[in-house]
């Protein structure tokens, strides 16, 4: 005996649509509550795909540590962070201060949560008010059971001479020390809180790349 069907054709078709365009066909026909509807909607199925990589992304370098040690993680992240911050990276090129901070903005609006901006003379502060990534991870308890996602125990260059640091944090590290390595200078300053996850990293973006201090691009190098 065949089972009724559960959805028309119709809605099966709607399924299958990108929620951007029927958003934009209800903005195209006016039918504004249901393009608020959409837009809401839009922004859970982002964020549910963004939660799931971040999880996955610290879930894989937590593999990682444990079972290779340190410095294959170290390694790992050189590579991975340097195959999509290489391409990021030209994007910025030639850009004056103006365009970078867009292109910053734009990239950490990403992560789905409110950011923050202020300007003085020499540089931009970004901070996300809360961390969708990294800080995330720390306010959802990932770092204790049962996910139970690795920290990096001893202070080196990926922790920010910090200990125990959240595995996923080292990232931002990997960003700056491959900016210099590339041009002599970090595309962004990153300035981790005492107390991560709880506080806002802060994000400094240089209006003059080449007035960026000293210490920020030396900060790396080996301790003795």
């Amino acid at each position: 005996m065949a089972q009724e069907r559960l959805f028309t054709e119709e809605k099966l078709k709607e399924l299958g649509m990108r929620t951007v365009d029927r958003l934009e066909q209800s903005i195209d026909t006016g039918n504004t509550e249901e393009a608020k509807k959409l837009a809401r909607l839009m922004y859970r199925e982002f964020l549910a795909m963004h939660d799931l990589l971040i999880d996955w992304i610290a879930a894989l370098l937590t593999f990682i540590k444990k079972n290779y040690g340190d410095k294959e993680l170290y390694d790992a992240l050189d590579a991975s962070v340097g195959a999509w911050l290489e391409p990021a990276a030209k994007l910025y090129e030639g850009q004056d201060a103006k365009r970078r901070l867009k292109l910053a903005a734009g990239g950490m609006r990403g992560h789905l949560q409110p950011i923050k901006i202020i300007e003085d003379d020499e540089k931009f502060i970004i901070m996300m008010e809360p961390c969708g990534s990294g800080g995330r991870l720390i306010l959802d308890n990932k770092y204790e059971p049962p996910a139970g996602f690795a920290k990096v125990k001893e202070p080196q260059a990926m922790t920010y001479w910090r200990k125990d640091c959240p595995i996923y944090c080292a990232h931002c590290a990997l960003q700056e020390i491959l900016s210099i390595r590339w041009s002599g200078v970090p595309w962004m300053v990153m300035i981790p809180p005492d107390k991560l996850g709880e506080q806002p990293c802060q994000f400094l973006l240089y209006k003059d790349p080449s007035k960026v201090p000293d210490e920020y691009c030396k900060r790396f190098e080996r301790k003795t």
